[in-house]
């Protein structure tokens, strides 16, 4: 395994700013909220990834960090045999109620690191805009032990919605007021690169071969209530101490009722890398 340096620096990020106890909790609080507003994953972008992944029909599926079920229940849904892994308590039980009509799917409420390795039973691991949050030097090496030797890796991404650059400038005095760090615009190029150089270090690890990657740009609309909702889940604004979010998230709400009445339009990237077992 070639322990490069760009593949331990996404990971030293999240072990940096949180414990193992914190990563287990950070989304318990607004899981309710990343369950009703966070966008799913698109499904002719998972037809895709299974189409290229050769993902036999008859497969068994482990999934890791699935949350509430985001993307479980597309997979779910086409009939696969899965084993959902997902450490915190409340996003855990969302997931058994959003997958209760999947016999075939059992939730664990446990973390991938914790999880009691069953070598070579698993035709396919995914992971959906969850494999940032465990450790390369874990990960890659349990993930290929859990794969049958001709498995594969499935990772989705869905990055933070972005409004129109116009909504942003509008925005911004806000952020500068409240939480200044936050007042950051990412551009489709930017996040493009960014997933991209994730793919890297799959192959970085030694661990995987034949990457593949494709996106999706997606548009969505949504009410002020469920944008101020989203961008509760993000990780940066739940980091913030609860005074100048409320400030933020109430001085954000003013501006969207005077200048975007109703709704607001916000796009982000939809995309997957698969990468096969290395023999």
């Amino acid at each position: 395994m070639k322990d490069s340096e760009p593949e331990q620096s996404w990971y030293s990020q999240v072990a940096d700013a949180y414990t193992s106890q914190q990563r287990k909790s950070w989304y318990g609080a607004v899981a309710d909220a990343y369950n009703r507003v966070r966008p799913r994953y698109r499904q002719e972008l998972i037809y895709r990834a299974l189409e290229l992944a050769e993902v036999p029909q008859e497969a068994t599926i482990l999934e890791i960090g699935c949350g509430p079920g985001t993307a479980t229940t597309s997979f779910a849904q086409l009939g696969f045999k899965m084993v959902c892994l997902e450490p915190n308590q409340e996003a855990y039980q969302l997931a058994q109620l959003n997958c209760a009509q999947y016999p075939n799917v059992d939730i664990k409420n446990t973390s991938f690191e914790e999880w009691e390795l069953q070598p070579q039973q698993f035709n396919a691991v995914l992971a959906a805009t969850s494999f940032h949050w465990i450790s390369p030097k874990i990960g890659y090496p349990k993930v290929t032990e859990a794969l049958k030797d001709d498995g594969t890796l499935i990772l989705l991404w869905n990055t933070a919605l972005q409004p129109e650059y116009e909504v942003f400038q509008i925005l911004d005095q806000v952020y500068q007021t409240y939480a200044p760090s936050l007042a950051k615009y990412e551009q489709r190029i930017t996040q493009e690169e960014s997933i991209r150089k994730f793919g890297k270090t799959v192959i970085d690890s030694g661990y995987f071969q034949d990457l593949l990657y494709e996106q999706l740009v997606c548009e969505l609309t949504y009410s002020i209530d469920d944008y101020l909702a989203l961008l509760s889940t993000y990780s940066p604004y739940i980091m913030l101490d609860p005074q100048p979010r409320d400030s933020l998230f109430q001085g954000l709400r003013e501006v969207l009722e005077r200048n975007c009445p109703g709704n607001i339009s916000l796009s982000h990237l939809s995309a997957f890398h698969i990468a096969k077992k290395s023999r």
